[in-house]
């Protein structure tokens, strides 16, 4: 590959990505049950700007419109995630038909437009009593999720030939069950390592089911991934960054892979009763995945921690997005070969697999000028910036078929509300939702047309 082509295998998929939260609003429309989030985001105090996804980006009558977009841009995949609480208002027992009906529909009208239905089974949003019952930290959640996927596949398993379980579990656990800051809001270390093991568990076991389906689908697991930089030279430090990567990057890849966890993390002689391991969870956890999905953002400064960090033997503090000069919007570190690092050590830890690019992208707020147009310019530089590291890891051997742009459109950022726009489509909220492609929108069509980036 010489200097400045940056081209992409010939079957190469692009497309983008959101979830159900943050889009699709109609919260308590057509029999959809409450979802951690709706409590979360209910509650003052708990969101930056005082919002919530009750509405979001109306995704769900809007969804034809939206997937137009998708089609005038000229992607050909689509990562969305299927609304649990709308599947199964309270997490068990029956499904609710009309929610069933329009990922149905969603689906019919992506295969339509050409564009591969590509789902999350879980993005979040856990249904509130099943949170009452214990949450990520109960075994039995495992089992739910299980239950849910059977559901799912018996609904739309003719339609879809590949889905993802999680996404970022490292995320829904470490932030919504240690520090507290996503829902459902819980600040205990012990709850997140219990709550890892679940998932872990509940990963096995949807795998099986979605593979058993009639239509033998294609299953894989997403984890948001990054390079782990020590904070200093010191062996303490580069030591503890090594920690932190298995941790962070390993966490729930290697119970499926390997049937269990990264060594040099917990203390040995606490493992069992750290994670409520009992016998036979390793055969459960176990998954021959057919694919891994990754998510890139930014990288973590790493540091040993005598003090502690409130996990038992985990002597490390981290922080996500801190040391480099240049950020985004909303501070995280812009690190593109971090990109292409992460991409060739994930590479070599789970050897042949496909690999699937589920989440990238950067928070950039500007806003419509006086003629409506959004002129991104930093959005732009950044996505080249990563596109260029992509191409050259596809060169070096990392065999990536597929890259999802975070996202499609601004929307419910979570824990920041609509602080911050990460869509190549700008949506205006207060003004019916309306929307409009972004210089950078534009610009990621003209990539997608010609399969490279210059």
């Amino acid at each position: 590959m010489s200097a400045g082509d940056f081209r992409f295998p010939k079957d190469f998929l692009w497309g983008s990505a959101t979830a159900a939260y943050q889009v699709e609003g109609a919260w308590n429309v057509d029999g959809r049950g409450e979802s951690i989030w709706d409590r979360f985001a209910h509650t003052p105090g708990k969101i930056k700007d005082g919002s919530n996804g009750d509405v979001a980006c109306d995704s769900y009558h809007r969804y034809r419109e939206d997937i137009a977009l998708m089609k005038r841009l000229g992607m050909k995949t689509y990562r969305f995630s299927i609304s649990w609480p709308r599947v199964q208002p309270t997490g068990k027992g029956a499904a609710n038909a009309k929610g069933l009906d329009y990922y149905r529909r969603v689906t019919d009208a992506l295969l339509e437009a050409g564009i591969r239905p590509f789902p999350t089974l879980y993005h979040w949003d856990l249904p509130q009593p099943l949170e009452d019952a214990g949450g990520w930290p109960n075994r039995d959640t495992a089992q739910r999720l299980a239950d849910y996927a059977s559901i799912v596949a018996d609904a739309l398993g003719d339609r879809i030939g590949q889905w993802s379980i999680f996404n970022e579990p490292k995320t829904f656990t470490h932030v919504g069950y240690w520090q507290g800051t996503h829902a459902p809001g819980r600040s205990d270390p012990l709850a997140m390592l219990r709550a890892t093991h679940t998932v872990n568990l509940a990963q096995g076991m949807a795998f099986r089911v979605l593979k058993a389906a009639k239509a033998k689908p294609q299953v894989g697991a997403v984890v948001d991934v990054a390079p782990m930089n020590p904070a200093t030279s010191s062996v303490a430090d580069m030591a503890a960054a090594q920690r932190w990567h298995r941790f962070l990057n390993h966490w729930f890849l290697d119970p499926a892979l390997k049937g269990r966890y990264p060594d040099d993390v917990l203390p040995p002689s606490r493992m069992d009763e750290l994670l409520g391991i009992q016998a036979g969870d390793a055969n459960t956890m176990r998954a021959a995945l057919d694919f891994v999905g990754l998510n890139y953002y930014s990288p973590w400064i790493v540091r040993d921690a005598p003090e502690g960090n409130g996990i038992p033997g985990l002597n490390t503090k981290a922080e996500w997005a801190a040391g480099a000069d240049e950020k985004t919007d909303n501070g995280w570190d812009i690190y593109p070969r971090g990109f292409y690092e992460i991409l060739k050590d994930m590479s070599a830890h789970i050897g042949p697999l496909p690999i699937e690019i589920t989440e990238n992208g950067a928070a950039y707020n500007m806003v419509p000028d006086k003629e409506g147009h959004v002129h991104d310019r930093k959005r732009i530089a950044w996505l080249q910036a990563h596109l260029r590291e992509l191409s050259r890891a596809i060169s070096d051997g990392v065999p990536v078929r597929a890259y999802h742009c975070w996202s499609l459109l601004d929307n419910f950022e979570w824990g920041e509300g609509f602080s911050q726009r990460f869509g190549l489509v700008y949506v205006d909220f207060p003004n019916r939702q309306k929307r409009t492609i972004k210089d950078s929108g534009e610009w990621y069509a003209t990539v997608i047309a010609a399969n490279r980036v210059v």
